[in-house]
């Protein structure tokens, strides 16, 4: 399997070969830094201004090293992508396959509840840009599932499209009827996600109720 490249790689290959100054890539770099933090926070709206704000230089420096806002976004994206690929990846090789499917499922949700731009991102708010990463993800899903299955460690009549669906609604809002969510609320959503899944005994619940 090849490996993706990152962000950085992307943004500074220009198709000519030419190795890029040391300053230029230290520049990149911080820029993909701030972007990543951003993207997080704020989501894929987030603008030029405070994306080099948070990387410590001008919008003319931003502008030399990288192409558009949107090019970074989109290198941005499919680096996080592409860790959630290795997730996957490493999940399938577990000797357990039910094990393999819900480690997967924790890393997978953790970056949904944690990053904004993440969870547009796989909701389709980038458009056509990321629909090769998002289609070979879906593949990984699909085998995590079905080889959970055949293992007699799922639900049969839980096909892998409803997972993608389920391990989205895991991640909520920290509000709902006047009530605060706990900071584990996305971890107990999904263990009654996952529990619901599984043709065993259920899961304690981590954490607490939300307050």
């Amino acid at each position: 399997m090849n490996t993706p490249r990152s962000a950085v790689d992307r943004l500074l290959d220009d198709g000519s070969g030419h190795r890029p100054r040391a300053d230029a890539r230290r520049n990149v770099e911080r820029l993909v830094v701030a972007a990543r933090g951003a993207v997080a926070e704020i989501g894929v709206e987030v603008g030029t201004h405070e994306i080099a704000r948070r990387a410590g230089v001008g919008v003319g420096t931003f502008y030399r090293r990288v192409a558009s806002r949107e090019a970074l976004l989109e290198a941005v994206l499919h680096e996080v992508l592409a860790e959630i690929a290795d997730l996957a990846d490493r999940a399938l090789e577990a000797p357990d396959p039910w094990a393999g499917l819900s480690d997967f499922a924790v890393g997978y949700v953790r970056l949904r509840a944690e990053s904004c731009g993440i969870g547009e991102a796989l909701g389709g708010a980038c458009g056509p840009a990321l629909d090769r990463s998002l289609a070979e993800l879906r593949q990984r899903i699909r085998h995590l599932v079905e080889r959970a299955q055949a293992a007699g460690a799922m639900r049969t009549d839980v096909p892998w499209q409803d997972v993608a669906f389920l391990l989205a609604a895991a991640s909520t809002g920290p509000h709902t009827l006047g009530m605060v969510a706990g900071p584990q609320q996305w971890e107990r959503n999904l263990q009654v996600i996952l529990d619901g899944m599984r043709s065993a005994r259920p899961s304690p619940l981590p954490g607490t109720p939300p307050g």
